[in-house]
């Protein structure tokens, strides 16, 4: 029998939640701190000779300074998503331009365009430490932004044509349509996926952490940079603390950040009837009960939010947008031409400067590439269809399962962080003692670096399949083949073909780092275009360089364009989920 709760015990479970409340408000304040001190060093002179420590008492420092890049880097990738992909949405001759934009984007290798992007960063902050930091954060947020911006286009485009209409009947400006039904419609795909994008952001950080070119040093003090220094070193156990430490960090992250929003964004899951099994956080529990927050939301935080609603309502008029039959809304056609002209005009003076710079190499070079690139394609499709093999049951179970994602989710995420770069020493011990060697080896670090964007998509793909949808199978007692055949795989289809294109484009990427690798002392490389960008790279040779850059972003281009996209309009019209 349960006794009833006297004054006493309600004096003692509030002074429960206030001691909760003062650790979390003191966590807070700590973390600002810790963050405002990890980025005063950003600004202090650069020096090219910076000795990398492999002592364990550095490793907290490099930790934070680390963990400062990829929370700048993983903020830049969330307004660019929100910007970008709205803009994609809700225009249909941006969509023509930004969409096959975001093609070439994502298939441009981050290291093959890492010296640019340093030696511009560097000449616009000589002397300066800003310089290199910049060039650092720039480049972990371009191997984190895209598989976020094409989920979230996706969920916008995914949006059942019921919703649509009725925000158009409500009369609907174009900030209430994307505060209560766009942005919600694309919650849960874009938590899975930022969950993807800081573990991608991770896989670059030893080469990002710790570059050069020719000659020149631009190495950060960090923790990728502490492993691959521990790695080069054969310090085994600067390595192994190196990664305790990583794998540390990313359950206390999935702990006390990707738990929370996962629960939090199961409340924007459409279904009919309530869930069984819903994620559960005890960090959200704890924000969502504590008296001190409640206090601070209804005072400051809704107040203020509720002068930004009434603001911008001002600004765009309660009246009906100028839509087409689909619901969508249309940009006036001056902001169109604008944004053509405006595009039009660098694309044309980045292809005259190109053109200049390729005409310098000779057909030996040519046939390099052009070889590289088959060998690489055949490794690239290899490492897809063997990460397809374990990654769509795995994500199905996963999603479908809220308890069994409470257990796995974590494992799956800390194998995900893990930098693959960073075990690929070991690996090599291994593999280059068996046939094949440095091939086989290539493979398993693209599948390492990619197979993630698939998993995660299809978690995000399962958990989004209504439970009432669910339990309708079950009541006319489907087989298990008749549930994946017109539920499952329709519902995970949209999800599944997004994972696909970011991990083809990630596949290119790892070839980089998985075909031309420094061990021992030796380098070791294999027939491929990654490692002709990686030669040309260290060698400074920055045309061949570009030749590489440019096929390769044209046959992950071209594949998205004659394979991946039909596909995608296929899951857009005959798999969009209706209500």
């Amino acid at each position: 029998m349960t006794r009833p709760l006297t004054p006493a015990n309600k004096t003692l479970e509030r002074s429960n939640w206030t001691w909760q409340d003062g650790l979390l408000i003191l966590a807070i304040i700590s973390l600002i701190l810790a963050i405002v001190r990890t980025a005063s060093h950003f600004s202090e002179t650069f020096h090219t000779n910076l000795t990398i420590s492999t002592d364990i008492s550095a490793l907290p420092g490099y930790t934070a300074q680390t963990l400062v890049r990829m929370g700048l880097a993983y903020f830049l990738s969330l307004v660019f998503t929100l910007i970008y992909a709205y803009a994609a949405y809700r225009s249909r001759l941006a969509a023509l331009i930004l969409i096959p934009l975001l093609d070439i984007l994502q298939s441009i290798p981050v290291l093959s365009f890492l010296p640019g992007v340093v030696l511009a960063l560097i000449a616009l902050f000589p002397g300066q430490r800003i310089g290199v930091e910049l060039a650092s954060i720039l480049l972990i947020f371009t191997g984190m932004t895209w598989n976020m911006t094409f989920s979230f286009y996706q969920s916008l485009r995914s949006i059942p044509q019921e919703l649509k209409e009725a925000a158009r009947i409500y009369r609907l400006n174009l900030w209430q349509r994307f505060w209560t039904l766009e942005l919600p419609a694309g919650a849960i795909g874009l938590v899975w996926n930022s969950v993807m994008s800081f573990a991608g952001g991770w896989f670059f950080l030893i080469a990002i952490e710790s570059f050069t070119l020719g000659n020149q040093d631009f190495r950060l003090p960090g923790l990728g940079s502490f492993l691959g220094t521990a790695a080069n070193k054969e310090d085994y156990k600067a390595l192994f603390w190196g990664l305790a430490v990583l794998i540390g960090v990313i359950i206390a992250i999935d702990f006390l950040v990707w738990r929370p929003l996962i629960a939090w964004a199961e409340k924007f899951k459409l279904e009919m009837v309530e869930a069984q099994n819903t994620p559960q956080s005890w960090v959200l529990d704890i924000v969502r009960r504590s008296p001190t927050l409640r206090v601070c939301s209804e005072r400051f935080v809704r107040p203020l939010q509720t002068a930004i609603d009434y603001g911008l309502i001002r600004a765009f008029p309660m009246q009906p947008l100028p839509v087409d039959r689909k619901g969508d809304v249309n940009i006036p056609k001056v902001l169109n031409w604008v944004f053509i002209c405006g595009f039009s005009l660098i694309v044309l003076w980045g292809t005259w400067e190109a053109v200049l710079l390729i005409r310098t190499l000779g057909w030996a070079d040519w046939q390099q590439v052009i070889r590289g690139a088959v060998f690489t394609a055949l490794r690239v499709i290899s490492a897809l269809v063997l990460s397809l093999l374990w990654t769509v049951p795995v994500g199905v179970a996963i999603g479908r399962n809220p308890r069994l994602a409470q257990v796995l989710q974590p494992i799956v995420q800390i194998a995900a962080s893990v930098p693959a770069t960073a075990l690929f020493p070991v690996l090599l011990l291994w593999l280059t003692r068996i046939a094949g060697g440095l091939n086989i080896a290539s493979v398993a670090l693209m599948m390492l670096g990619t197979m993630w964007y698939i998993l995660f998509n299809v978690i995000a793909g399962a958990q989004s399949i209504p439970s009432d949808l669910m339990e309708a199978a079950w009541v006319y007692k489907l087989s298990r083949w008749q549930r994946w055949q017109t539920l499952i795989l329709p519902g995970i289809f949209p999800y599944l073909i997004t994972g696909i294109i970011t991990a083809v484009g990630g596949a290119w990427n790892a070839s980089i780092v998985s075909e031309y690798v420094t061990f021992q002392g030796h380098v070791m490389s294999t027939s491929g275009l990654g490692a002709t960008i990686s030669q040309a790279t260290a060698k400074g040779n920055f045309a061949l360089l570009l030749a590489a850059t440019t096929v390769m972003s044209l046959l992950v281009v071209l594949t998205n364009r004659l394979v991946w996209r039909p596909l995608y309009r296929i899951a857009q019209e005959k798999y969009q989920l209706l209500l």
